[in-house]
């Protein structure tokens, strides 16, 4: 019979440990889904020079501006494609939590403004219309 109450013991002490390590806060969840980008910022990096190098340009921190980017991010049509670019992206941008970094988005902006998209690593390719292009190099380029 003791033995009994320390293996039921034992064993409920080891469900409480998984259980709480297991489970993500309300708002890690909500961060993961991408419902909630309060505590979200966007990293963006600028090309240097005509090389393959680039420098943080700038952090934007703004709420509305890090939902817009990520409405005009999800909307898109991506085709999963291994495309290769003439040149180096002009910007890297990706979206950082808290807690992790996202994936990395490079952009090419083309002659006539509109904007090609990769997702580095996904083989994911999409290409922007005009307007959608104009806001989102506006959001990213603004200082």
């Amino acid at each position: 019979m003791r033995i009994t109450i320390y293996f039921i013991t034992f064993i409920g002490i080891i469900l409480l440990c998984i259980t709480g390590c297991s489970n993500a806060t309300k708002d890690e969840v909500q961060n993961i889904e991408g419902q909630n980008i309060e505590g979200q910022k966007i990293e963006v990096q600028k090309r240097v020079g005509d090389e393959n190098k680039y420098e943080v340009f700038k952090d934007i921190t703004n709420d509305e501006d890090v939902e817009k980017v990520k409405e005009i991010i999800d909307m898109m049509d991506w085709e999963n494609a291994k495309v290769e670019m003439v040149r180096p992206p002009d910007y890297r941008f990706s979206f950082l939590t808290p807690k992790a970094k996202g994936l990395v988005y490079s952009l090419w902006i083309s002659p006539n403004s509109t904007v090609e998209i990769i997702i580095y690593g996904e083989h994911k390719y999409s290409q922007l219309d005009k307007s959608k292009s104009t806001e989102l190099i506006e959001i990213l380029s603004k200082e």
